[in-house]
């Protein structure tokens, strides 16, 4: 038997690699109005599904909506009103910043810590960066403002879950429905939650 046929043998008897990123899923977020609060009663299996402690989630979520909660039994409560689409975004956000590699987009990650760093590694492709947390603080003054009613020139940097478009802009993740990672357009923000803000294209 030749070379070629030996090797066509060698690849019919390899699996198929699918990677992760097709079958990666995670559950929408469960929002429940609660008087002047927003109950996120699923947030256990969120965390679950993205292998994620459901503390570090749930103190990721207070950072973007820009508020405070709790955690008790799986569930989380946040001060305020959010809808379920708030707080889908806020995941998305997380998924992008603590779980997806940034060179593979796969999933297969896990948060170590090494020289009192937290970062992220892929069990996928190797690659491993540093996770940081936005400063809230010494670089609000040189943040640039986003307000409700106002357009903006942006670029596109992401695609959320439900494939939107995610911006960065200062403190801001802007989610843009019909724009695609790359481009550079213009928006009108129709509402800000937190550091969440949901725009259309101008």
């Amino acid at each position: 038997m030749d070379y070629a046929s030996n090797l066509d043998r060698a690849m019919d008897a390899t699996p198929d690699f699918e990677g992760q990123s097709e079958r990666f899923s995670y559950p929408d977020a469960a929002a429940q109005k609660d008087g002047a609060f927003t109950r996120l009663t699923n947030l256990s299996d969120i965390a679950d599904a993205l292998g994620r402690d459901p503390e570090h989630i749930h103190s990721a979520l207070q950072r973007e909506l820009g508020t405070n909660g709790k955690l008790e039994d799986g569930r989380a409560r946040y001060n305020g009103t959010f809808s379920g689409s708030d707080l889908d975004a806020a995941i998305d956000s997380y998924v992008q910043e603590f779980v997806l590699c940034s060179e593979c987009g796969l999933p297969d990650t896990r948060l170590v810590r090494e020289n009192r760093n937290l970062m992220l590694r892929c069990d996928a492709c190797g690659a491993f960066r540093p996770v940081t947390k936005r400063s809230t603080s010494s670089q609000n003054q040189n943040r640039e403002a986003v307000e409700e009613g106002s357009t903006y020139e942006v670029k596109i940097t992401g695609t959320g879950r439900k494939g939107d478009g995610v911006a960065e802009k200062g403190k801001y993740t802007i989610f843009v429905p019909g724009a695609q990672e790359g481009d550079v357009v213009q928006i009108y923000i129709k509402n800000i939650s937190g550091n969440l803000a949901f725009a259309r294209l101008a």
